[in-house]
């Protein structure tokens, strides 16, 4: 006893005066420890145990103290993405494949050996000690020591001390007590006396539902995490960015939350036997490289294969509707839309299944309808405007008067033309210009139902060969991140995008991109080409420009204020020595006319003086086509100070970094929830 009385001694601080009051006082004012529940998380095979929210903990302990009886008892949780099964003691996920956690119900703590986070013990021992710490309050009678089943010592010494020692196995008859073997370790009762932060809970009410699709491989991000948990961050930024953004809205319980669920191919594609395929040709030697590219790059070569494209597009539309269904059972009073969203490959799948989607009928026949107008309207002062380019303005009425419009325009043979008493040469000029842009024009058709190919010139855009289901419901919007959708469609000859296709059942499209992206491409070039215009610079989820842009763009400014100051200084100078004396009248033209030189030579120079809101103001007006019902397609997002410093060290971050960008999710938010009528509490500068 003397010598167990020594290591006991060290850990504790100098005795308080027994005047001093222990917690509850003596005489049985014992109050029962309040448990919070905590699910186990393995990480390479490192265990984290991690706590419910404090909603889904008190509707678990709810459910505990009313269903101990029962069989099994589910409680949805974490938004119910997953299910907790009460007897079993197991999170289980719920709309992807994850191995089952275990759950307990924690009460008693004791401080972990490598990383100081404190460990729940069992829930039987736990009782255990629940009951020696209501004995000693009650009774006043501390000291108390307790053996757990592996020989584990606890001694409650008094309602703030209690240490917990390790056994250290030995041999050795003449070993010491346990309590002087290992380290001793803190203990601690009740959830809030262990330093842990209990996450905060998600609001109930779900106002939209967007699946996620990811680009090649298994690993989503620089960390080389799945695509589940670069999904569960984007989430999480959105549940930060609607408290931030959408407070006026949350108040008035127009805004609950959006749920972002992951799509993921890249197993069921892997799962074909290709792997073992590839294994027998893959040389022995930079192993570790041949088998990264076999298991990332390769899927884009997946997918430009017929075979295997099928494989990819099969799964994305049947998980997406196996998600959506089982999604509605579990929340049939949701009444909100659906939108999608891909990044990298994942975005072209996407795109080449909305571009085969077949429309109502009677959607069908409004924009037929819509075409009509267009084309007995609008139709005509395009051609008009042809007839105005190759100077052949005069045969304009012979055109209105057959109501020729740019489609019938571009079905027009020469026999038709001499038979509307266009002369030879003007014939040849129309027949010229018809057939310079036949080649490069995309028809602006729905897509068609046949098996597509790459030739078909009854589709929108050329694909391969691949027979594309059809999804179950009409997205609302389609966002794509880091997508090489523009690079693919010239590679498949694509040179034109025409103004009035858009995909047949989704109205929105927003092409999302870091500058660094060596991935990305734009868009909007395709459908304009003959304009030259910058992307939308997507607005600091803060409310403005990041301070390094601004100082780079006064620093132009200023440079090119010096410039022309200078130049203008030197003109002046020059013009002063070398003119000869003429009369009044002709000195002014002169000036007029040196005005008239530095205007036009100052005019390339003036646009950085412009203010960079009143650009992306005149940006915005640029008519992009039908694509994304009239508005901007291309959006740019600002690089941080320390990415401006080297663009090819930052270019894989830049593909990587979609999942955490505030001012991506902010971007999707805003446009979701603009359907609805509902925008953020203030305006962001540059944001239309």
């Amino acid at each position: 006893a003397p010598r167990a009385a020594a290591p006991m001694s060290a850990p504790e601080p100098p005795r308080p005066p027994p005047a001093e009051p222990p917690e509850p006082d003596p005489g049985g004012r014992y109050e029962a420890v309040v448990p919070h529940w905590f699910y186990c998380k393995v990480t390479d095979s490192r265990e984290r145990w991690v706590p419910f929210s404090a909603q889904d903990s008190e509707r678990l302990e709810e459910a505990h103290g009313a269903g101990k009886d029962r069989e099994d008892v589910v409680v949805p949780t974490s938004g119910g993405r997953y299910d907790v099964h009460l007897k079993r003691r197991q999170r289980v996920a719920v709309y992807w494949e994850e191995e089952a956690s275990e759950v307990r119900r924690c009460t008693w703590f004791y401080k972990g050996d490598k990383d100081n986070k404190y460990i729940p013990y069992s829930e039987s021992f736990s009782e255990e000690l629940e009951e020696a710490y209501m004995i000693a309050v009650t009774l006043d009678e501390w000291k108390k020591k307790l053996e757990s089943p592996n020989r584990e010592v606890i001694i409650l010494h008094n309602p703030k001390l209690m240490v917990h020692y390790h056994p250290v196995a030995s041999s050795d008859d003449w070993v010491s007590t346990p309590t002087e073997q290992g380290r001793p370790r803190t203990v601690k009762r009740g959830v809030e006396n262990i330093a842990v932060e209990i996450p905060n809970g998600e609001p109930l009410q779900i106002d939209h539902l967007v699946f996620v699709v990811h680009g090649i491989g298994p690993a989503c991000d620089i960390r080389f995490r799945s695509i589940v948990q670069c999904v569960n961050d984007f989430r999480n930024v959105s549940l930060s960015m609607l408290q931030a953004h959408f407070r006026k809205a949350q108040e008035q319980q127009q805004v609950g939350r959006v749920e972002f669920l992951p799509v993921n191919w890249h197993s069921s594609l892997h799962s074909t036997g290709v792997d073992v395929d590839l294994e027998r040709i893959t040389l022995p030697s930079i192993n570790r490289l041949r088998h990264f590219i076999n298991d990332t790059i390769l899927d884009v070569f997946f997918y430009n294969s017929s075979t295997y494209c099928q494989t990819i597009v099969d799964t994305v539309a049947s998980e997406m509707n196996r998600l959506h269904q089982l999604f509605m059972q579990r929340n049939p009073l949701f009444k909100g839309g659906v939108s999608i969203a891909g990044h990298s490959l994942g975005s072209l799948i996407l795109f080449d299944l909305l571009t085969n989607q077949k429309a109502d009928p009677e959607e069908d026949e409004r924009s037929a309808q819509g075409s009509r107008t267009t084309s007995s309207n609008g139709g005509i002062e395009e051609v008009q405007e042809i007839l105005r380019k190759l100077e052949l303005s005069e045969y304009c009425d012979a055109f209105e008067k057959e109501k020729m419009d740019r489609q019938a325009l571009f079905l027009c043979t020469e026999n038709n033309l001499k038979e509307m008493g266009i002369p030879l040469g003007p014939r040849m000029k129309i027949l010229h210009y018809i057939s310079s842009k036949a080649d490069t024009q995309v028809c602006p058709r729905n897509a068609s139902t046949e098996p597509v190919s790459g030739t078909n010139p009854n589709l929108p855009l050329s694909q391969v060969s691949a027979n594309y289901p059809q999804l179950n419901y009409k997205p609302t919007i389609f966002f794509a991140f880091g997508s090489p959708i523009g690079m693919f469609l010239t590679v498949r000859g694509v040179k034109r995008i025409d103004p009035n296709y858009s995909l047949p059942t989704c109205k929105g499209f927003f092409n999302i991109f870091h500058p660094f992206d060596p991935v990305a491409y734009r868009i909007e070039p395709m459908i304009v080409p003959d304009l030259e215009f910058e992307p939308m610079l997507l607005p600091h989820h803060k409310g403005r420009k990041r301070m390094h842009l601004e100082l780079k763009e006064g620093l132009t400014r200023m440079s090119v204020d010096l410039k022309n100051n200078l130049l203008g200084s030197l003109r002046v100078a020059w013009q002063s020595f070398t003119r000869a004396p003429v009369p009044a009248l002709e000195a002014a033209s002169t000036d007029a006319e040196a005005e008239a030189e530095t205007g036009t030579e100052k005019q390339p120079d003036t646009k950085p003086e412009e203010p960079p809101a009143a650009v992306k103001e005149e940006a915005a007006l640029i008519n992009v086509g039908r694509l994304n019902g009239g508005n901007r397609i291309d959006y740019v997002l600002q690089e941080k100070p320390i990415e401006s410093f080297n663009e090819y060290l930052f270019a894989l971050q830049g593909h990587l970094c979609y999942w955490e960008s505030e001012d991506t999710v902010l971007l999707v938010l805003k446009e979701i929830y603009q359907t609805q009528g509902i925008t953020l509490d203030q305006p962001l500068q540059g944001s239309q």
